[in-house]
């Protein structure tokens, strides 16, 4: 097959390239090789985008230009839209770009396709996010299962984390999020996901286009950005680490997320690609495991060696959430998916590729930075 695949010199999209590239299909990228995931000289540094340029046909272009869709599109049978801004933080202060690129440049491909009278696409894959969920999935004793609403900025500045529902004190208990349980973001980036892949699933089925909707949770490993202050608590702990900066941790580190190595998210991505059974159909993408904030901490010291002190901030971000991890289970019956690393086996191989890597000075602090400028960090 002929696949597009938008944001393809990304972490995510330089690895499903290769894969689906070993597997014999027709690769053609496009990405305009941000200089925030990429760097400065990304045609010369970037080592994703240099792995996958003789491999692949390569267009620089950006999605919310039609001119540049318009030019990557023809031939293409499959497109795989990975293309987007992402971090949680940053969406809640750099809007109008989040939007535009996430909502707005989904809206200019569905808008092309619609009015394509020689129809080649047949299925659209779109990368969600776990971050659509907001809050996760619980139990309560009381109300069976239930969907908080985002925590109050006044219970977390008295050092309560927990979840809970207003007027009652119970203790929820923390639940794997299935893929119909309420939608309903706490930040910006997830409210533009929320958005694209409602575009794309409303869209698409009108058409006569196939759709599939992953809903990926924390993705890691060998090849994410090591200097993008936005990109992953992974990377983030890892440059401070290397850099022997203390790591202040926030909340009260028990908050929790399911890391999903790369590999397993690239067989994911190959089965929605390829498998008829996923046509239509909405997956979370993750390992089905909730791991804590202070457990990677202290995973990634043992693993560098490096002793640096860890500090319990009590910080928060404005739209964080406090936990989610997925349930995998349709993805599993529908498409045989089995994610085959567990988080202790992907940080060693995490950890051994970052031992390899140069490290630069962080720039997380002046991320932080930013964010308490705008209010956005208590």
């Amino acid at each position: 097959m002929r696949i597009l695949i938008t944001g393809g010199s990304g972490f995510i999209g330089s690895n499903l390239a290769l894969k689906l590239n070993e597997l014999g299909h027709d690769i053609v990228i496009l990405d305009n090789l941000s200089k925030q995931i990429h760097g400065e000289n990304p045609e010369i540094t970037s080592p994703l985008y240099i792995a996958i340029r003789d491999k692949v046909t390569f267009i620089k272009g950006d999605v919310c230009n039609k001119a540049d869709w318009e030019k990557a599109l023809p031939g293409i049978e499959v497109v795989v839209h990975l293309a987007a801004e992402t971090g949680t933080g940053q969406s809640m202060y750099e809007i109008e770009r989040y939007a535009a690129v996430n909502s707005q440049g989904t809206s200019i491909l569905l808008d092309i396709l619609a009015n394509k009278k020689d129809k080649t696409v047949r299925r659209i894959v779109v990368a969600s996010s776990r971050a659509i969920y907001g809050e996760g999935r619980y139990y309560s004793e009381k109300f069976g299962y239930v969907f908080p609403e985002s925590r109050k900025a006044s219970d977390m500045q008295k050092g309560f984390f927990d979840v809970r529902i207003d007027g009652c004190d119970e203790v929820l208990t923390l639940c794997p999020t299935t893929e119909d349980s309420k939608i309903h973001p706490a930040s910006v980036y997830g409210i533009t996901k929320q958005v694209q892949e409602q575009l794309i699933m409303c869209v698409a089925n009108a058409i006569g286009i196939s759709a599939v909707s992953l809903r990926y949770q924390n993705v890691y490993g060998p090849g994410q950005s090591l200097k993008n202050p936005y990109t992953g608590i992974l990377s983030i702990f890892s440059t401070l680490i290397k850099n022997n900066k203390r790591l202040n941790i926030f909340e009260d580190g028990k908050e929790s997320r399911d890391f999903v190595y790369i590999e397993d998210v690239v067989q994911a991505t190959v089965l929605a690609v390829t498998t008829e059974e996923a046509a239509n159909n909405v997956y979370n993408v993750g390992s089905g495991v909730a791991t804590s904030v202070l457990t990677v901490a202290h995973s990634l010291i043992k693993g560098y060696n490096v002793n640096v002190p860890v500090t319990i901030t009590g910080n928060f971000r404005v739209g964080d959430i406090r936990h989610n991890f997925a349930d995998i289970s349709r993805i599993q019956n529908h498409l045989g998916f089995v994610p085959a690393y567990s988080f202790e086996s992907g940080i060693k191989r995490f950890i051994k590729w970052v031992n390899l890597q140069e490290i630069t000075a962080s720039h997380f602090d002046k991320s932080l930075e930013e964010m308490r400028k705008k209010g956005l960090l208590k």
